[in-house]
């Protein structure tokens, strides 16, 4: 026993000169950032002794920057209205929702737990809580309300209304006042939705063309409709946007749906994973959704979603509605007519522009002036990735 003491005494009082030996064999020179305070030889006295590990420590992020000019005097704020927690079946906790909304340049998030579905922390989940817990529905509100208040996001209360049968399927419940009471009323779709509406919610039907028939979704291969159900949810008042982007997918019609109905479309990550598992990290092509807004207030930004001031973005295509598509275009794309036949375009912001103008297609990336040449007659260009309708891109005069 006396040897092998020696042994650990020697080990403990070579401390950091063995540690950086065996790094630098590894790694070679030891960047700054890993370098740690070196274990301070004493005698062994005691039970316990902390031992460098020599961890390599991720590099700090700067949160993603999304320019966007003011529209007509309206502040153009980003945010996603469809996110889990493991407070319904989500993989992380309210704080790496908030945390991720801020690396990814957001400024409004709501936490949209299932009412229905709470697989892990709930009375019957995996992770039982007591009676109070289990039944409290604000709860993911609550606790990520103090850790966006930190980091300066703007928080939405809301919820999933989560049926497993299409029709109505699922609802997304944003701005209540106490989900408890639209909880309270869970046998019955219809009640679900007009306590929400009593609360002044906003009414949002999620994945429209989801194919999970056990689930809530529509059969696989069913034509995407909009039944008689949400038919009667919109005239009731119960029904005031429509997702046409979830996750990764895409539905063209819902754009129709929304110029027929006033509705405002809306593109969300109805993230279940971390964001590091679903998207990457600082993913240029992730859901968004940017809302004209008159000031940085929760207020505004329930105002801009009943005054469908509202346009969704994902995988490099921006959808919208008149007159705010093409007047946000405007505010950030200039246009000046150099010479006779000559244009100069610029575009101010972060958002993905593709024209197509004389017959010639570009991209116009922020910041970076094009001059382009154009027939005698062309009097308008498409952008094409910027779409008012199924098949109908926004079209400039020019």
């Amino acid at each position: 026993m006396s040897d092998r003491r020696d042994f650990l005494r020697k080990t403990v009082m070579l401390g950091a000169g063995a540690a950086v030996v065996s790094r630098t064999e590894l790694f070679g020179k030891e960047p700054e950032l890993q370098q740690k305070k070196k274990i301070t030889p004493e005698p062994l006295t005691g039970n316990t002794y902390p031992v460098e590990m020599g961890y390599i420590r991720a590099p700090a992020r700067t949160p993603r920057k999304i320019n966007i000019p003011d529209v007509e005097g309206y502040k153009a704020l980003k945010g996603d209205f469809h996110i889990h927690t493991l407070f319904s079946d989500g993989h992380v906790m309210p704080y790496h929702r908030v945390r991720d909304a801020v690396d990814n340049g957001l400024d409004v998030i709501s936490i949209t737990d299932h009412f229905e579905y709470r697989p892990y922390f709930s009375q019957k989940g995996k992770w039982k809580l007591i009676d109070e817990t289990g039944f409290n529905f604000n709860i993911w509100y609550d606790i990520g309300k103090a850790e966006a208040d930190k980091a300066g996001l703007l928080l939405v209360r809301g919820g999933e209304i989560t049926k497993s049968v299409m029709p109505p399927g699922h609802f997304n419940a944003l701005f209540t006042t106490d989900n408890n009471a639209i909880f309270a009323a869970v046998d019955n779709w219809r009640d679900m939705l007009r306590v929400a509406h009593e609360q002044g919610a906003f009414l949002l039907w999620n994945h429209p063309g989801w194919e999970a028939p056990k689930s809530g979704g529509i059969e696989k291969g069913a034509p995407l409709v909009f039944t008689k159900e949400h038919e009667e949810a919109w005239k009731n008042g119960w029904l005031n946007g429509i997702e046409i982007f979830n996750s990764t997918s895409y539905y063209p019609v819902v754009s129709d749906w929304a110029n027929e109905r006033d509705l405002a479309l809306f593109a969300n990550s109805d993230i279940h994973a971390t964001e590091l598992e679903h998207y990457g990290l600082q993913n240029p092509l992730r859901p968004i959704n940017i809302l004209l807004c008159k000031d940085r207030t929760v207020e505004s930004v329930k105002d801009a979603m009943f005054g469908k001031r509202m346009i969704a973005w994902a995988a490099n295509t921006l959808w919208g509605r008149d007159p705010w598509m093409p007047t946000l275009f405007k505010a950030c794309v200039s246009i000046k007519t150099i010479s006779p036949g000559t244009l100069s375009l610029k575009n101010t912001s972060s958002l993905p522009i593709n024209v197509t103008l004389g017959g010639v297609s570009f991209d116009l990336p922020e910041n970076i002036e094009r001059q382009v040449y154009i027939a005698e007659g062309v009097k308008q260009m498409t952008v094409t990735n910027w779409m008012m309708a199924m098949n109908k891109p926004l079209i400039v005069q020019v």
